[in-house]
């Protein structure tokens, strides 16, 4: 498997919401970073604190395209990642996973670099089996309104894998769960931003169903660290990795629950049910703890709490946020 290097890391995706935590994690320690970003969702307001740093670099660039820099390392989260902005343009989507798959693999093996998928538990669908475990080959809709994001993604795995196979480069998948706070789009339909911005704004939460669906709620730092220590791992981890919260929520009770926390005056509207919504979502992490020694460490309240915090800055001035 190729080298690691601790210089230089292309992060895709750069400017969007994990991706601008990720970039500035790896400044804070010490590495150069290149952040690509094509701004199709993601937003220079998430990384215009780092645009003066000294070991910051900025690429604008669309992953479809053939991609030729320089660097060791390659965090790859270049897709539209909420229901809202990926099945706005399903194609584009589908192009964005395996397209931008397929050149930062390119690029990897050119390199010997080492390259890391953020991948995602849409990967499983409407699970069968649960808890989720890596081992779990799904259960997706592959012609529904989130094939594009769902089997995009499973292909991309697909090409992982084959290019660990076949190229020997050192590939590694992180299937990331929920995942929430600072820097969250306001209009990306996710549950957690949705429920926060009616509750400021004393709207009604939109419940779709029953709310009996359950989602499993990682914040976004533990996230970030789950992913550096998954690139950093010295020996091969086993397979594709987890990584989420083994927390079950149901969404009905965190509506009430964001309710409260921002004190609003919101009641709970229900709507009809998005289709292929998944029942249940809670990940299996036994193999982040036991390979990366990793599990969340931040609460829901005081991860929900930091998330709200940012969105009522946002409200008070756009360029605060």
């Amino acid at each position: 498997m190729a080298k690691l290097y601790d210089h230089r890391v292309l992060v895709t995706g750069g400017a969007g919401f994990i991706g601008s935590h990720l970039c500035t994690q790896l400044l804070h320690r010490g590495y150069e970073v290149l952040c690509l970003d094509n701004f199709h969702t993601g937003s220079r307001r998430n990384i215009a604190h780092l645009q003066r740093h000294p070991r910051f670099e900025l690429l604008r660039h669309d992953v479809t395209q053939p991609l030729q820099v320089e660097c060791d390392m390659v965090f790859n989260l270049a897709c539209p990642a909420s229901p809202v902005h990926y099945q706005a343009d399903p194609v584009r989507t589908t192009r964005a996973s395996v397209l931008g798959a397929l050149h930062l693999l390119e690029l990897a093996h050119r390199l010997q670099a080492r390259i890391v998928q953020a991948s995602t538990s849409e990967v499983y669908g409407d699970p069968a089996q649960h808890p989720q475990p890596e081992g779990y080959w799904g259960h997706v809709n592959p012609i529904g309104p989130r094939a594009c994001y769902d089997e995009g993604q499973r292909c991309a795995e697909s090409l992982f894998a084959d290019y660990r196979r076949q190229h020997g480069v050192d590939a590694r998948i992180a299937r990331i769960f929920n995942t929430y706070g600072p820097r969250m789009h306001p209009d990306d339909g996710r549950v957690v931003s949705t429920f926060i911005v009616q509750a400021l704004e004393n709207r009604p939460l939109t419940v779709f169903g029953d709310g009996l669906q359950t989602r499993s709620l990682c914040y976004v730092d533990d996230t970030v660290e789950a992913l550096l220590r998954l690139m950093f791992l010295e020996r091969d981890p086993p397979g594709p990795v987890n990584i989420g919260s083994p927390n079950e929520l149901r969404v009905i009770d965190l509506a009430e629950l964001v309710i409260e926390l921002t004190g609003s005056r919101s009641t709970i509207e229900r709507r009809e049910a998005a289709v292929d919504d998944p029942h249940q979502r809670c990940p299996d992490i036994t193999r982040a703890g036991a390979e990366l020694g990793w599990r969340p460490q931040i609460a829901l309240r005081e991860g929900l709490m930091r998330t709200i915090g940012y969105f009522q800055r946002l409200a008070r001035s756009p360029q605060e946020g």
